[in-house]
């Protein structure tokens, strides 16, 4: 059984707690959230933060915070923080990089969302990839458009980032690229031509999420990807209990296709990342 990444998004930027009262917001329920969802055998976590209010946010300290618990109570688990837009200061969406967590998103071009563009410019970009690059954060790059793999190809060939980036298709949102199989088919294509070291997954937007996993799946993908981020539903009539019951839905379908959850160590070594997050090391070098 060839292991599989299961990725949870634990927050995101757009789900309220009205529309599921379980969805973590503090950086407390995001920690409670995250290792329960670890516990269900979640290996990589992708991280947004929010205000008080519930609106998004890049302040650092939120992110340190959940960073902290993470790494205390989901031993080896992936860290993976969000630059993306919606609701943040371009200026400020890198700014919580020099915490160095395992990996972060980056969009490598603007697309159309269902009531604003999300705007990534070519400047912003550069900017976000040469961030990474100086605090040792391996990308992942988020594919809304085909011509975001060529935005991918571009930052490799300027030397921004190695040939081997982690890329994710992102598939269900309105005005954006359709849950179609046969645009998956084309996304992987142009992919293995474009970027053919490149690890993949794809994710599935609200009613979608269970679907797209199980084409990634049936096309051997490296990874899965599920979350309150993404869906807040386990069926149409009902609200998912948390990201941990998300997890366990897609272990099922795991199975069903005849893999397993990746370990944490495994899932590293399929990223090819760090076997601790920076921070871990430096605290090791602190205390030596």
């Amino acid at each position: 059984m060839r292991p599989c990444v299961v990725a949870v998004a634990i927050t995101g930027s757009v789900p309220r707690k009205s529309d599921n009262p379980t969805l973590p917001v503090t950086p407390s329920e995001q920690i409670e959230s995250t290792h329960e969802a670890y516990e269900a055998g979640a290996t990589l976590v992708h991280i947004h933060v929010r205000n008080a209010d519930e609106t998004p946010s890049s302040d650092p300290a939120r992110f340190a915070a959940v960073q902290d618990g993470v790494q205390r109570y989901c031993p080896g688990m992936i860290i993976q923080f969000s630059t993306g837009g919606r609701g943040r200061d371009p200026s400020q969406r890198g700014s919580a990089l020099s915490l160095r967590p395992d990996m972060a998103s980056l969009s490598t071009g603007s697309v159309n969302f269902p009531s604003i563009v999300y705007e990534n410019g070519a400047a912003l970009v550069t900017t976000l990839a040469s961030s990474m690059q100086t605090y040792n954060v391996a990308p992942e790059i988020e594919i809304f458009d085909l011509s975001h793999i060529h935005g991918a190809r571009r930052l490799i060939d300027e030397g921004l980032m190695g040939p081997a980036p982690h890329v994710q298709f992102v598939l269900g949102v309105k005005n954006a690229m359709p849950a179609d199989e046969h645009v998956l088919d084309i996304l992987l294509a142009e992919k293995q031509r474009i970027l053919p070291e490149a690890t993949w997954t794809a994710a599935g937007i609200g009613r979608f999420q269970t679907t797209v996993m199980d084409w990634a799946l049936a096309r051997n993908a490296d990874a899965i990807r599920t979350g309150l981020e993404d869906n807040i539903r386990i069926t149409r009539d009902r609200l998912a209990r948390g990201n941990a019951e998300l997890v366990r839905v897609a272990c099922e379908h795991l199975a069903a296709a005849g893999r397993k959850p990746a370990t944490p160590l495994q899932a590293r070594q399929m990223l090819g990342l760090r076997p601790e997050s920076a921070s871990q090391q430096a605290a090791l070098k602190v205390s030596g």
